[in-house]
């Protein structure tokens, strides 16, 4: 398993004040993708700044949490190698084995021991 991309990832159900924070301490949007899980549509927006630091930020359609979760997102090359290795360290998918699939990747949000979270994702290429 090759980590590819590490970073901070927000989950929140308003992406427009975070993202006009972000752009005020000099980050800039890169891509943008809609998506849906299925269930839920979802608004990525990867912003860098001149540094290269990234952050993530998803909107969540129906988002049912009282207040925003931050993630770390840890895109990989092997998907499968990489749930199998976080699993055996005692992280825990809280939605059962679920992933959420989209054309252009599968991820799926686990939970270490002592609670912090990890959005694990693999792109997919055509």
């Amino acid at each position: 398993m090759k980590i590819t991309t590490f970073n901070p990832l927000i989950v929140t159900k308003d992406s427009a004040p975070i993202v006009e924070f972000f752009e005020a301490l000099g980050f800039e949007k890169r891509h943008n993708l809609k998506a849906s899980t299925g269930e839920k549509g979802i608004n990525s927006i990867r912003m860098k700044d001149e540094g290269g630091f990234y952050v993530d930020i998803s909107e969540v359609e129906d988002f049912g949490l009282p207040q925003d979760l931050t993630l770390i997102r840890m895109n990989v090359d092997n998907f499968e190698e990489a749930y199998e290795k976080l699993t055996s360290l005692g992280f825990v998918n809280p939605r059962g084995n679920d992933t959420v699939d989209t054309k252009t990747n599968k991820s799926a949000m686990l939970r270490s021991p002592s609670g912090f979270a990890i959005d694990l994702c693999q792109h997919i290429k055509d």
